[in-house]
């Protein structure tokens, strides 16, 4: 795997690999320094979010019939800790490609994200990548900063309604808090991820699976992420709720 030689400001903040048993050929890692982007004059915030989404999808080829998985999410999404390629959404890739599937998936998922930056990268994201499936996996770092519920609820109500109205079929992800935060914040938080799925009628998978936390090995040092042993497990238990979602007509072998 080599990297490939940008220059200028790009090159400081994204690290881009190329791995041709991949179907992107052009896979982009990008720190939170993005968010200072997003902060720049229009222009320049549009730019820095096009080259993103430019090398997520300019390498890949999509048929025209197969059904197109949109991952848009933080860290946990992200392979954080380890290597790209050993991510839940990566092992997706991977097997698809082994099984010769038409379903293709693309990740556009940023460790540190929140949902205010998630809601402003969406619409360029939605324009440029055309998904047909979008799976909503945003809420974590507004919860870990005690962000208001109401304004975590109305952010990924509006990325919810952006997916629908380009035409896509929209999923959300749910999460928990550490202990830490309180039974009564973490009771609120949990809760708004069914409450938007309610509200929207879309499904609703929770990302928080109580039993990795009570294996060695399986959540990082962190306390937070899951480990590259919990990836194939979360992986599985993606694929089967997405069997379960008729508009993504997958099979499962």
């Amino acid at each position: 795997m080599s990297k490939s030689c940008l220059s200028g400001t790009v090159k400081e903040y994204f690290h881009c690999h190329f791995n041709k048993g991949d179907s992107w050929l052009f896979l982009v890692r990008c720190n939170s320094q993005l968010k200072r982007w997003l902060n720049t004059p229009r222009s320049i915030a549009r730019s820095s979010v096009a080259f993103l989404i430019l090398a997520l999808s300019v390498f890949g080829s999509l048929n025209a019939n197969a059904k197109h998985l949109l991952v848009f999410g933080d860290s946990l999404s992200a392979a954080y800790g380890m290597e790209w390629e050993q991510g839940w959404a990566q092992l997706i890739d991977q097997q698809w490609q082994s099984q010769a599937s038409e379903h293709q998936i693309s990740n556009a998922s940023i460790s540190g994200e929140t949902t205010a930056g998630g809601l402003a990268r969406l619409p360029l994201t939605l324009e440029e990548l055309k998904p047909d499936v979008v799976l909503i996996e945003l809420g974590a770092n507004d919860g870990l900063r005690g962000y208001p519920i109401s304004k975590i609820m109305q952010n990924l109500t509006q990325m919810v309604e952006l997916g629908q109205a380009s035409g896509a079929v929209v999923l959300i992800g749910g999460i928990s808090l550490p202990p830490s935060y309180g039974a009564r914040y973490i009771d609120q938080f949990r809760q708004v991820f069914r409450d938007v799925a309610e509200n929207k009628d879309i499904a609703y998978i929770d990302f928080f699976i109580q039993g990795f936390l009570s294996k060695p090995g399986y959540i990082q040092s962190d306390g937070l992420h899951p480990t590259e042993i919990t990836q194939p497990l979360i992986k599985d238990s993606i694929l089967e709720f997405l069997a379960q979602q008729p508009a993504f007509n997958l099979k499962l072998d």
